[in-house]
């Protein structure tokens, strides 16, 4: 039945993908987070599907008059520049076969970077991209915070089979990055039945995250529940909602969850942990000796012989700067914080320059949340190997759009995209301008 019902949103959508190709990265959004695909068990769970909606959407950007944009900005400059890099380290690496498999990859996840950031061209459209998004992700987070609450934290709550966000430490960092953009929706929505929802779906969000029971979730918890709190525009509603978030799960969570979480403090007794530093230093010294690094999939035996400190420990990196750094050098991982950094950067324009215009106070919002979704990625990152999840690309495609709506409004271009200004949309609103095109 699941077979049938994902087989007929999908197809079903193809020839209004094909009219509208922006239909097309919204659904490409939901395949790529919530994965429904890999939750069927029948011919659904092997269909390529986000390949086929990802090829009729090029035909739709290719046959309709929908509106497309490039936008040339320093952060999708090193963007291009960093997937060229990581072409040359590929050429180079130490285990040429699979490291092209997973160039190819790569390449996949940043053309629909690209195609998404070509049809962004409208905070309508920003906006329900953000939906899809908060949508996908925050099916995990409110089914996986009713099961935590259910079964008393005993069990940890995973992410779909087969995807970035399969283990248990990877789906509480894409939660935990949600958490702020559902906070943005919240903000701007009217509707009182869907900000209850959304602030709902926040607080089984967050418990969800602690019932992963994955050690970087709690670091990033904390990280993020501060810097979330000191961004947010209502401080007092923020804090009611982490405070809730907080009490209801650590009331219930067992004190197994407890015990593992202060390992934290004694990680030199932790086999994980020293595991993970040993692949740190491996990485460390490969970068050190090739300027190269050593290419995608490098993580084999034979490198730890190599390179580690302890040979025979091994292990995957687990931590994204580590993860570039061994694979593409210090020169990728130059690239790689340069662009992160540059996109915090605008997000910290938007905000400026939205604070002068009352009608931008959406954009300021969104701005401020995405810098909170870094904030998650940057700590939970540290230990975790996500280097090339396609969320984190997504976020710099929408701040550098949404970076373009701002100052064309302060410097009255006539050039400047209609509908950026003005009060906050609703749900409604944005499906209602998207539908008349």
């Amino acid at each position: 039945m699941r077979d049938l019902l994902v087989a007929f949103i999908v197809f079903g959508a193809l020839p209004f993908v094909l009219a509208r190709p922006f239909l097309g990265i919204l659904l490409l959004a939901g395949l790529g987070y919530m994965n429904p695909h890999r939750l069927c068990y029948g011919f659904m769970l092997s269909m390529p599907v986000v390949q086929i909606v990802a090829l009729f959407t090029l035909l739709g950007m290719l046959m309709s008059k929908e509106a497309k944009r490039m936008v040339w900005s320093r952060e999708v400059v090193v963007l291009v520049i960093f997937i060229v890099w990581m072409g040359i380290t590929t050429s180079q690496a130490l285990y040429f076969s699979a490291a092209i498999e997973q160039y190819e990859k790569v390449i996949k996840i940043q053309i629909l970077t690209f195609m998404t950031l070509l049809l962004l061209t409208s905070r309508e459209r920003v906006h329900l991209l953000v939906w899809a998004i908060v949508c996908s992700i925050g099916f995990y987070g409110v089914k996986g915070g009713i099961f935590t609450i259910v079964k008393g934290g005993v069990h940890r709550v995973q992410g779909p089979p087969g995807t970035f966000i399969e283990g248990n430490n990877e789906l509480a960092l894409a939660m935990v990055m949600t958490i702020p953009l559902m906070r943005y929706l919240h903000l701007t929505e009217k509707h009182k039945l869907i900000r209850l929802g959304l602030a709902v779906g926040m607080v089984l969000t967050a418990i969800a995250a602690f019932g992963t029971q994955s050690r970087g979730a709690l670091v990033a918890l904390s990280l993020t529940g501060a810097i979330f709190w000191l961004k947010s525009r209502n401080k007092i509603m923020t804090g009611l909602l982490i405070t809730t978030a907080a009490l209801i799960a650590l009331s219930i969570m067992p004190a197994e969850w407890f015990e593992r979480m202060n390992t934290i403090k004694t990680y030199g007794e932790d086999a994980s942990a020293l595991g993970r530093i040993n692949a740190w230093w491996t990485a460390f010294n490969l970068a050190n000796d090739r300027i190269w690094g050593g290419g995608f999939e490098t993580w084999r035996p034979a490198v730890f012989q190599a390179y580690a400190p302890d040979p025979n420990n091994v292990r995957d990196v687990h931590s994204v700067y580590f993860e570039v750094l061994g694979e593409h050098g210090w020169i990728g991982l130059t690239i790689f914080l340069t662009l992160l950094g540059l996109s915090w950067l605008k997000c910290s324009r938007v905000i400026r320059m939205a604070k002068k215009q009352p009608d931008m106070t959406w954009a300021r919002d969104l701005a401020a949340m995405i810098q909170v979704t870094f904030v998650a990625y940057l700590s939970a990152g540290a230990f975790l190997g996500l280097a090339y999840f396609d969320y984190i690309y997504h976020l710099v495609a929408t701040i550098v759009v949404l970076h373009t709506f701002v100052p064309s409004v302060v410097v009255g271009r006539a050039t400047s995209p209609q509908g950026v200004a003005g009060p906050p949309l609703t749900l409604g609103l944005a499906l209602g301008k998207l539908r008349r095109g």
